[in-house]
């Protein structure tokens, strides 16, 4: 084993300093160009990812074709939203759902796939229209992926943001979007997509850029044992070598590395999976040159006599980092840059190994990862950033149909949930049977199906997907789990690897929780809602898995309560004086559609009388749709958009909303006012949605955005 790195410290923030305000986010084409800054708190940002999943919580139509609303047979509403944002990444299955409708603060842009006008005989090498707007490295379209129409470009909006199909055969989706607390400080300021300016090609270039091609001048030298890294430091590059006609043996050795001297490496996993693999060996053949994986922070390339691993995630250290490659015998190299940086700034980079065996439980997700579990548990704030996976040891693809489910801060909401795991992928179709590699994501190996396997490796299926723009942060836990088949019934052997940023302290902490319809937590909150119904009692379900799986009951319904209002309610939530913004969570009855509010807070520290001067507004609260959708899969490519109803029976429902420093910083309570306002869009047109319009709170739980404190 042998190692070289470069220590070149010039500047750096002592590990010991305060630091007052948290850093500036990224956002828009920054969230790229800025990519150095992967590491570092988002404080104030939220990321959700919503889809066309089954309502009901199996794999109707493999998840496609469900549909807040229809608000015409060529408008058919799949995502939502209010306030402003960034929507980060769309993917859809081939040109299904195209012309798509973008309607950005309420100016629609029609955008296609060069498929879309005759999709009975799709177009080899198709882009998206207009293809100045979408181009490669950020977009790709089923010739590329092998299945999937995919966009990377921000597109930003100060107000709204709807997604409508204009077809809805095969109509599947998922989206990545992020909403910012106001008052956070931003790389540069949101703006609406204005449809017209293409993506900079400084971008284009660096995400065109796969990780091995961005490290240079790789010596190596005899090296036996660990090495050991004095910080504070940011290791910029990781590369390792070895014979590729020796591959296939090190998949299994084990790459550790521990951040100062913490009881627990925070990488502990497969070399083979950490890069995004799964399995080395399977590209060896013919001349130098191959990539197995060609990604922007990964990359695994066959040369003349060599098999070279690169790794460009940044990682943050502040004393030392013990790096180690179990079981096998290699070169490494590392490039390490100064610290600028506090801890209060970044988190730690961890990748998190599961082999979750043959046969996972029936009717229970894989859990991925739970940072109430890593290095000694409690609680951890950073950012999701991406899994490696191999979903099957024996070629069977049968089992990507389970969806991703994510949560963040206590959440019983996933506050991300795909279609499929193909999809989470980057793929569609199961990707043809094929493999592809791209920035972001990718399935580099594996055969389409047991026949067609030469040897054992190509039995072994895997996939990745980085998220760096579309990054999902969290201020005090994240679960990322996968459904493994489509109803949590696979019998194949999973292994994941979760890529995530973290550091052992809370950026996001609970200060107070009102639950409506209980008497004593409505006195002690001054809650006060004149035209609210009366407490009643309502047993369902958030939105999981399948209740049952061959007649036994996995999810059993819960009971809580709650109330309804048609006017105006007024809560008093303590806060934290040194917070950041405020992050509002609120328990609904999510069978009353289109909830929208209008939100108002004023000062209510030491019990203050609150004048109406005192009132200022913090936004509006949306949630869109219901527990009711309408589902449309016409059997022909073009056929008739249809107006199936269908109902849930998951009616709980976590939704969040983000309140601005400006509201809160320096108060310790503050009163918060919601006004309801309806929104009568019917589920489609002349059929309205089954319950009447309100506003349902069952809990309101307020979290504070506040510097984490973490000394090394």
């Amino acid at each position: 084993m042998s190692f070289v790195i470069a220590l070149a410290f010039t500047a750096y923030v002592n590990a010991a300093d305060v630091v007052d305000e948290p850093p500036a986010v990224p956002v828009g084409l920054d969230a790229y160009r800025m990519w150095d800054k992967w590491p570092q708190q988002r404080i104030g940002v939220r990321a959700y990812m919503r889809s066309t999943y089954d309502r009901r919580g199996g794999n109707e139509g493999a998840d496609a074709s469900h549909f807040l609303y229809q608000k015409a047979d060529d408008f058919n509403v799949t995502l939502d939203v209010a306030g402003p944002g960034v929507l980060y990444f769309a993917r859809y299955n081939h040109w299904h759902g195209s012309p798509w409708h973008y309607v950005v603060d309420g100016t629609d842009t029609i955008v296609r796939e060069t498929s879309t006008t005759n999709p009975n005989k799709p177009v080899e090498g198709s882009t998206f229209e207009p293809k100045e707007l979408f181009p490669n490295p950020l977009a790709w379209t089923w010739a590329d992926t092998k299945g999937a129409d995919l966009s990377w470009v921000p597109i930003g909006f100060e107000k709204s943001f709807q997604m409508a199909y204009s077809r809805t055969r095969y109509g599947t989706g998922y989206y990545i979007y992020h909403h910012f607390a106001p008052g956070t400080k931003l790389s540069q300021p949101i703006t609406a997509w204005d449809a017209k300016t293409p993506p900079d090609k400084d971008v284009l270039e660096l995400i065109s850029t796969a990780a091995q091609e961005r490290v240079s001048d790789w010596e190596t030298a005899p090296l036996k044992g660990k090495r050991r890294l004095q910080g504070p430091g940011v290791l910029r590059s990781l590369a390792i070598t070895h014979s590729k006609y020796e591959a296939a043996a090190i998949s299994n050795a084990r790459l550790r590395i521990t951040w100062d001297d913490r009881k627990e490496p925070s990488v502990d996993a497969p070399l083979a999976l950490f890069f995004g693999a799964g399995v080395f060996g399977n590209s060896i053949a013919g001349g130098g040159g191959q990539y197995q994986v060609m990604s922007f922070p990964m990359s695994v390339w066959y040369g003349t006599d060599n098999l070279v691993l690169t790794c460009c995630f940044p990682m943050p250290f502040f004393k030392s980092a013990t790096i180690e490659v179990v079981g096998a015998d290699v070169h490494m190299a590392a490039h390490v840059e100064p610290l600028r940086d506090p801890p209060s700034h970044v988190g730690y980079f961890h990748a998190t190994y599961k082999d979750h065996g043959a046969n996972p439980k029936p009717g229970s997700d894989l859990v991925l990862l739970d940072t109430r579990e890593s290095e000694g548990g409690g609680d951890w704030s950073g950012s999701f950033v991406g899994t490696s996976w191999i979903f099957s040891h024996n070629a069977n693809l049968n089992t990507l149909e389970g969806d991703p489910r994510f949560y963040f801060d206590d959440s019983k909401s996933p506050q991300g949930y795909g279609t499929g795991t193909e999809e989470w992928g980057g793929g569609g179709d199961y990707w043809g049977g094929r493999n592809m590699t791209l920035p972001l994501a990718g399935h580099p190996n594996g055969a389409k199906d047991l026949k067609s396997a030469t040897n054992e490796r190509e039995k072994i299926e895997s996939a990745y997907r980085f998220l760096l723009a579309d990054l999902m942060p969290f201020g005090k836990n994240a679960r990322i789990t996968l459904e493994h088949g489509g109803e949590n019934d696979s019998k194949e052997h999973y292994e994941t690897v979760t890529y995530w940023y973290g550091a052992p302290a809370a950026s996001l902490v609970k200060t107070d929780e009102l639950s409506v319809g209980d008497a004593g937590s409505e006195t002690s909150h001054d809650y006060h809602s004149p035209e609210a119904s009366a407490p009643y009692e309502l047993t369902s379900r958030y939105e999981w898995g399948v209740d049952t799986l061959k007649g036994k009951e996995v999810f059993p319904a819960e009971s809580d309560r709650g109330r309804t209002t048609t006017g105006t309610s007024e809560v008093t939530l303590k806060v934290r004086p040194d917070n950041f913004g405020v992050l509002l969570r609120r328990k609904l009855d999510y069978a009353y559609p289109n909830q929208r509010a209008e939100v108002f807070v004023a000062d209510a520290s030491g019990g203050r009388a609150i004048a109406d001067a005192d009132w200022k507004p913090a936004g509006v609260w949306y949630v869109a749709g219901s527990n009711t959708c309408v589902y449309s899969n016409p059997k022909e490519e073009l056929g008739a958009t249809q107006h199936v109803v269908q109902t849930s029976n998951r009616r709980f429902r976590d939704d969040e909303f983000l309140v601005g420093r400006e509201h809160t910083r320096g108060h310790t309570a503050v009163r918060v006012r919601v006004k309801f306002t309806p929104v009568t869009t019917p589920l489609f047109p002349g059929t309205p949605f089954p319950e009447a319009p309100a506003w349902s709170e069952m809990r309101y739980t307020c979290y504070c955005y506040v510097m984490p404190d973490y000394r090394p």
